[in-house]
């Protein structure tokens, strides 16, 4: 009876999915987005890799990848940050948006190649953190191991998509699959190249994959619009936002 009541807390923390899940992390935090605000963002982590339908269902309910963690904001007074994915066969690019692709096109160089993590990479994603303004003050420095229980870990299946600019690796894109989808997990670039708008630049990229890939969705995670950071997301549309549990669509 004393060995029950050990592990009956544990056994509390799985979730009944498919596959189950441990909640392995859930409190009450400062919001890394807007300050001021409080957030809760529960970490769970699959018992194991999840299939590409299994992660696609996860998507579909708004959830986000970190390593080997699922996540969605659970925020006891917020609602500020909203899934959003775009729809991409009826995705319009804009003038502005169209310019970045042919720019990117014309100056860069891309490649697709599973997930890695060295020297380079690292020092391309702390460039990044320190030329937008990113990153929490007083974190500890993030080195090749940090990297890669962030970008290489991973519970489900995805791919780098890799910019160079005269054989020179100057951004990452790194991105995962569902069976409906990609999800556009996290991209990093050379910020004194920010003429070329590699940001903007990966998003198209992305969305042109994903249609030669036969799928419907981009997930571009959180927008929320009163983050500077953040807010540039809502410019790609047609798409959808999940709100209060339901998907809505944005047209042009």
């Amino acid at each position: 009876m004393t060995h029950t009541r050990s592990i009956l807390p544990l056994l509390q923390r799985f979730l009944p999915t498919v596959p189950p899940e441990l909640v392995v992390h859930e409190a009450d935090e400062a919001c890394p987005y807007l300050e001021g605000r409080i957030a809760r963002r529960p970490l769970r982590m699959p018992t194991r890799h999840l299939t590409h339908a299994e992660f696609d269902a996860r998507l579909d309910q708004g959830d986000r990848r970190t390593g080997f963690l699922l996540y969605t904001q659970e925020c006891p007074s917020c609602r500020a940050c909203e899934p959003l994915r775009i729809d991409v066969a009826a995705f319009i690019p804009s003038a502005t948006q169209r310019r970045a692709l042919a720019r990117g096109r014309r100056e860069l160089t891309i490649a697709r190649g599973p997930f890695e993590a060295d020297a380079r990479r690292v020092e391309l994603y702390l460039a990044h953190q320190s030329g937008r303004g990113l990153g929490k003050p007083n974190a500890p420095r993030l080195d090749e191991r940090g990297y890669e229980s962030f970008l290489v870990d991973t519970c489900t299946d995805g791919f780098e998509l890799r910019y160079f600019r005269q054989d020179t690796l100057v951004g990452v894109a790194v991105t995962d699959r569902s069976s409906n989808g990609l999800s556009a997990v996290y991209t990093y670039y050379d910020p004194l190249l920010a003429r070329l708008s590699i940001g903007t630049y990966s998003i198209l990229e992305q969305i042109g994959l994903a249609k030669e890939l036969g799928l419907r969705w981009l997930y571009l995670g959180l927008a929320i619009e009163e983050s500077p950071h953040m807010r540039y997301k809502l410019d790609y549309l047609p798409h959808e936002r999940r709100i209060a549990g339901a998907w809505k669509r944005f047209e042009r």
